[in-house]
């Protein structure tokens, strides 16, 4: 999976792709609107971070570029890749049960924490992607 080099980009399907892993320093897009929210993306190889309407969303440690990222009340959906392992956390609801996908298999069950939370670490080879599914229980 390629690096997402408009840094935040607005799908036809009605998702968001966004990050760059490849950047040697840190670059910013903001003040970017799609279905009614304001978006921010904040990225490099050492971090990537999205804020929707000023609020945390994503942020992965190191940098990854996310492809076809769509949240509802239930479901957080996404493609993520990096230059190696990943480490990424999703705000959700505060202390509530989730099942984690990765790549289709079941990564168990988690509880986000009291400001909801919740971090997964992924194994990915050199520019290798997943699809990662976080359903609440």
């Amino acid at each position: 999976m390629a690096a997402v080099k408009e840094l935040l980009r607005a799908e036809s399907d009605g998702t968001l792709s966004f990050g760059d892993y490849t950047l040697a320093s840190k670059t910013k897009k903001d003040n970017c609107e799609f279905a009614g929210d304001i978006y921010k993306v904040k990225t490099f190889s050492e971090i990537t971070k999205l804020e929707k309407n000023g609020m945390f969303v994503y942020e992965s440690v190191p940098g990854s570029a996310v492809e076809n990222f769509k949240e509802t009340d239930t479901e957080v959906t996404f493609s993520v890749s990096a230059g190696g392992d990943v480490q990424f956390t999703l705000e959700l609801e505060p202390e509530s049960e989730y099942e984690v996908f990765i790549g289709g298999t079941s990564a168990g069950r988690m509880t986000t924490n009291l400001s909801g939370k919740l971090s997964v670490s992924v194994e990915l080879g050199a520019d290798q992607s997943v699809d990662v599914r976080v359903s609440k229980c």
